[in-house]
């Protein structure tokens, strides 16, 4: 089965910054928006960030000006650079498309604290 793989997730302090990784189906990338989407314990998984193929990005309001969503087509992989994070930011980082959902990856955990 097609699916996403997450990577890049970690642990960091309030203030810090991190960078996820997201590789998936070549005919994925070349054709749907792609979009970061996260879980935090005992929530509902939840939109993040989306971008187009050709780089136009969208977010969450809550994480617009902190997070920059990007891709590399040519390489298939997907990114979001994630700065100035939150406690409230602590979830599982997945990676979809919206328009031609695939099944979850295993995803990345990303979790601020001090």
């Amino acid at each position: 089965q097609v699916q996403f793989v997450e990577s890049g997730g970690g642990l960091v302090q309030p203030g810090g910054s991190l960078r996820l990784s997201c590789s998936g189906p070549g005919s994925i990338f070349k054709h749907y928006r792609i979009g970061w989407y996260r879980q935090a314990p005992g929530k509902e998984r939840e939109y993040v960030a989306i971008v187009s193929v050709s780089n136009s990005p969208t977010y969450k309001d809550s994480v617009r000006g902190r997070f920059t969503i990007s891709r590399d087509n040519a390489k298939n992989t997907l990114y979001l650079q994630m700065n100035d994070l939150k406690t409230e930011d602590t979830a599982v980082y997945y990676c979809n498309a919206p328009n031609a959902l695939q099944p979850w990856g295993e995803g990345t955990l990303v979790t601020v604290s001090s």
